[in-house]
């Protein structure tokens, strides 16, 4: 089992602003079916915000997937935003020299992370409130 060190990650951020950490498959073949699963499509698209940092989307999701309003945001946070993005995406790292996908390190993931709570925390117009599941004793 590969340690922390030598283990890729992916970052799914989905549209209402929570996200997935999970494991990027190093294995041939892994890649593509990960990525239509996790953004709930069969047509990918891929957006290089930096030559270390990509962007997965679904290449039809507008007008048919919501505004992914902090996806956009945290783009802008490396370039200028030139289009929104729409629907869930997911975040990898650059290509190799073969055009492989790599995935994040755990080092990049962590930035990417607070990166998003930031945004989230500062443009969320609704506090997400928890409804209790009973009611207290009294």
């Amino acid at each position: 089992m590969p340690t922390t060190a030598e283990r890729q990650f992916a970052l799914v951020l989905h549209t209402d602003g929570t996200f997935e950490l999970i494991d990027w498959p190093t294995q041939d073949g892994a890649t593509l079916p990960l990525l239509y699963s996790k953004i709930a499509t069969d047509r990918v698209d891929v957006v290089s915000i930096t030559s270390r940092l990509d962007m997965w989307l679904d290449d039809e999701g507008a007008g048919t997937k919501p505004l992914a309003e902090y996806a956009t945001r945290l783009y802008g946070r490396y370039q200028p935003i030139h289009q929104p993005y729409f629907g869930t995406v997911v975040l990898t790292g650059g290509a190799n020299q073969h055009g492989d996908t790599l995935g994040l390190t755990l080092d990049q993931a962590l930035e990417l992370i607070t990166r998003w709570l930031d945004i989230v925390h500062t443009y969320r117009r609704h506090a997400v409130i928890p409804h209790p599941t009973r009611s207290p004793k009294g």
